[in-house]
């Protein structure tokens, strides 16, 4: 078993904060040459293409027990529609408003977790998100009245990433993560390879397959290695320092992408978005540290 050690599980989360807002950079920056589907299907090809070759280098298994499989395609699936849905929002958001309303996913987690499985929440946590909701609707509100019904589409990349976690959930402790995303590449790739079909053969616009520019070969590369890297890096995570000590810096995501999106795109929120970006954060800390409370208040007293 792989001992505690939290600084290390923290120092890979930072890396997760880092290079997940660079890889949805790229998306933005390819959005307008690239077709979507084109964009999603190189970027779980690259994550498939990388890891497969690393089980093999490291003796272990590409297969998953039969009674998993049913609940990977589902998660993969989910994984698909979320990073479609969040790539093309960037195609009309600012990089950090997308990642700002995306990250009401752990409210959402919340709800479904009280409303759907019957677990206990309090009056407070309750609140907190109410308030996260708040924060999101001032993130979405200055988008919404510019570009119109687009502005929400990070709300639906919340809720999908919100059952994809659920199903994660289900699988994670029977399933070892490397295989399970090589897997899920693997999966999507072949999931993705009809609807590019299609797409040729329809020329849709969001389906049909583009001819790559050199540069933007380059670029798809780097966004499925980045994915797939940090990916790796937030499981890693766990292995050394428990999700109630590394949920916090998740929240790192979001000041590391207004960074980013000002520096790239020369893209910063209004002071509304502002506001918002930092009640929804406040909201979300609360919310973990009264899951953290909770924790430690239910866990059984020592035995003298």
């Amino acid at each position: 078993m792989t001992a505690d050690r939290p600084l290390f599980g923290i120092l890979l989360m930072l890396g997760f904060c880092i290079l997940a807002p660079m890889g949805d950079a790229i998306a933005k920056a390819l959005g307008g040459t690239v077709p979507l589907m084109q964009l999603v299907a190189i970027r779980f090809a690259v994550q498939a293409a990388v890891l497969i070759p690393l089980l093999w280098l490291t003796g272990q298994s590409l297969a998953l027990p039969p009674r998993l499989l049913a609940l990977t395609a589902l998660r993969t699936g989910l994984h698909i529609l979320g990073i479609g849905a969040m790539f093309l929002s960037l195609q009309f958001l600012p990089l950090a408003d997308a990642v700002a309303i995306a990250f009401v996913m752990p409210f959402i987690m919340l709800l479904l977790g009280r409303f759907v499985l019957g677990e206990e929440v309090g009056p407070r946590r309750l609140g907190a998100c109410a308030v996260g909701f708040a924060g999101t609707l001032m993130v979405v509100q200055p988008s919404f009245a510019a570009i119109g019904a687009p502005a929400l589409l990070p709300l639906l990349v919340a809720v999908v990433f919100a059952l994809f976690m659920l199903v994660t959930r289900k699988i994670a402790k029977a399933a070892d993560p490397v295989a399970l995303q090589a897997v899920s590449g693997t999966m999507a790739s072949l999931m993705l390879l009809p609807l590019l079909m299609i797409g040729a053969a329809t020329e849709g616009p969001l389906l049909a397959p583009a001819a790559p520019s050199p540069l933007d070969w380059a670029l798809l590369a780097a966004l499925g290695l980045l994915g797939t890297a940090a990916h790796l890096l937030m499981t890693w995570s766990l292995r050394f320092a428990p999700a109630s000590t590394l949920a916090p810096m998740q929240y790192l995501e979001i000041p590391v992408a207004t960074l980013i999106g000002w520096l790239v795109f020369h893209d910063f929120p209004d002071r509304l978005a502002l506001a918002g970006i930092v009640l929804t954060m406040a909201a979300g800390l609360y919310i973990i540290a009264r899951e953290r409370a909770v924790t430690r208040d239910a866990a059984p007293a020592p035995q003298p």
